[in-house]
């Protein structure tokens, strides 16, 4: 497993699902076919991608609050691999 050491995302221009989901998929490196839906998010994560070791959001609180049902999803999907993957999981700052 080769995991790079820290990703960062910049959520301050994310108006819509579509572009959280293709800012998720170009900054974690997801395959050409991802599905731009949170099933697709959730199988990328935990098994097509390696994680890195620390994922920092940033621009978070604006974010969760223009996309509120998007940001609880996203933050729920990256709990539940910590939990249920934890040697796969990034650690995950919310900035």
């Amino acid at each position: 497993m080769n995991r790079q050491a820290l990703v960062t995302i910049d959520l301050s221009d994310i108006n819509s699902p579509r572009q959280l989901h293709a800012a998720l998929a170009a900054a974690l490196g997801f395959p050409s076919f991802y599905g731009m839906n949170w099933d697709a998010f959730h199988d990328a994560i935990t098994g097509l991608v390696d994680m890195p070791q620390q994922l920092e959001l940033r621009g978070w609180p604006a974010f969760a609050a223009r996309l509120p049902a998007e940001a609880a999803t996203l933050q729920r999907i990256l709990a539940r691999l910590a939990q249920d993957m934890p040697a796969q999981a990034a650690q995950v700052r919310y900035a």
